[in-house]
């Protein structure tokens, strides 16, 4: 039987030289919240961040996550197990905001990723697919976004300080090796064998 998939607490913790401040290092199907004043950071291909923050608190987080390969019709399908997995990634980071103390009247999002970088999806952009649903789920849940940077070809590193919601966004348009394709392929195909843990009750 398949494996549920579970969204994990990144564990990668750093001090950041550049910025002289502490840092969470997000890999896909992480993610990592923090009523702290430190920097979470990840780089995204085709996958997708939410940067979501309680904008009178501070209390902030970002999840790194893509749908499952899908058919067209699945994929436009509401309880489609793509829509179901991502759903399931977008509640997990919101409800440990909520349990962390942030008001959901508050919660405003950033949201980035989504590039076409993938050679192997081509006949189906997951990259825009990712970002199509990030918006539309955001929408869907009355939570303001206040800015994106979505789709294109580059690879993107994030730097998000949710004390502040100040986001800084790095396009990778010269890829020195490629770590991030092979996490990125290895994490698809994991989704593939994968089925969504059970639901994840928002409150």
């Amino acid at each position: 039987m398949a494996n549920p998939i579970e969204e994990q607490l990144a564990t990668n913790l750093y001090f950041d030289k550049t910025f002289n401040c502490e840092a969470a290092k997000i890999l896909p199907g992480e993610y990592y919240t923090t009523n702290k004043d430190i920097l979470i950071v990840t780089v995204l291909g085709s996958c997708v961040s939410a940067c979501i923050r309680d904008k009178i608190s501070g209390i902030g987080g970002m999840n790194h996550f893509m749908l499952p390969e899908g058919s067209g019709a699945d994929a436009n399908s509401p309880v489609s197990e793509s829509a179901r997995y991502g759903t399931y990634a977008m509640e997990v980071l919101i409800n440990q905001l909520l349990k962390s103390g942030a008001r959901r009247e508050n919660l405003e999002a950033k949201i980035f990723g989504g590039g076409n970088v993938l050679s192997g999806f081509t006949s189906i952009n997951i990259g825009e697919k990712n970002a199509a649903f990030v918006r539309k789920y955001l929408r869907n849940e009355n939570i303001r976004v206040v800015g994106e940077d979505l789709n294109d070809i580059y690879p993107r590193k994030v730097y998000f300080f949710p004390r502040t919601g100040r986001v800084l966004v790095k396009k990778l348009k010269q890829m020195h090796n490629n770590t991030l394709i092979t996490r990125e392929e290895s994490y698809a195909k994991k989704l593939k064998t994968n089925t969504v843990a059970g639901d994840v009750e928002l409150f």
